[in-house]
């Protein structure tokens, strides 16, 4: 009776290892390609590397770096953009007679970077010039660089009085020579001046808080104030200055005005 039950058994082991290595089998027939034939596979797309992004620190820092190249008089590259930033992008728009914004925008960073640093009227010696269409103001070295470029506002043509008696604010054309300096602030009859370096009768080259993209003193030439102190030293008295072209009618001469 055990033999007969252990045959049994047997048998139905044998039975199912049968089927199992015919299951086996078969699925491997099934997976396995026939030999020299490859499943194509589909083509890897690799991956877009992410770009880094530019902080508008960065942006600003490059502004400020390319106003310096060009001469422009803005301080420091430091990602910050103030007061001395804003006049330099001002003294750009001029010279490259854009839309006077004093705003970095994508635009003018284009510019900015297609840009060339301005040439001087007159080459020989080391001196000022003053453009009044434009209204800028350029320091020309011996070599004929411009080293500093700065905006300015100039006699805005308009009347008025002074004294009892009615004038124009004109700055006049011409050349001229820095024959008087002072330190500090100034009182004149029409206001005050900051560190004025004088270039005929009482008009001045000279720090003022007030500094529009457009003509607007009684004759005078208005600096921004944070350039004013190392201006008047670094311009002897002496320097040549040559004011040229016209930004308004000029009717009367006010090289007397004291602004």
């Amino acid at each position: 009776m055990w033999s007969r039950f252990a045959s049994l058994i047997r048998g139905i082991a044998l039975i199912t290892l049968i089927f199992t290595s015919a299951e086996a089998a078969s699925t491997r027939f099934r997976t396995q390609e026939p030999a020299g034939v490859q499943t194509p596979q589909p083509p890897s797309t690799p991956k877009p590397r992410p770009r880094a992004k530019r902080t508008s620190r960065t942006i600003t820092r490059e502004a400020q770096q390319l106003l310096s190249d060009l001469g422009y008089w803005v301080g420091e590259p430091d990602g910050k953009w103030g007061i001395s930033s804003r006049f330099g992008l001002i003294a750009f728009q001029k010279v490259e007679r854009r839309k006077r914004t004093g705003s970095l925008t994508t635009a003018e960073l284009k510019a900015l970077r297609n840009a060339t640093r301005p040439a001087p009227r007159e080459q020989g010696v080391a001196h000022i010039e003053v453009d009044l269409q434009r209204q800028v103001l350029f320091v020309v070295e011996t070599d004929g660089t411009v080293s500093k470029i700065l905006p300015v506002s100039t006699g805005n043509g308009k009347p008025y009085e002074l004294e009892g008696e009615m004038t124009t604010a004109v700055t006049p054309p011409g050349r001229f020579r820095v024959y008087r300096k002072l330190d500090g602030w100034r009182k004149s009859k029409l206001g005050l001046l900051y560190y004025p370096s004088y270039i005929v009768g009482g008009i001045a080259i000279h720090g003022n808080p007030s500094v529009p993209a457009l003509p607007a003193s009684h004759g005078c030439i208005r600096i921004p104030m944070f350039a004013a102190i190392e201006f008047s030293r670094m311009i002897p008295v002496g320097t040549e200055v040559v004011v040229y072209g016209a930004a308004v009618p000029t009717a009367k001469s006010v090289s007397q005005t004291q602004q």
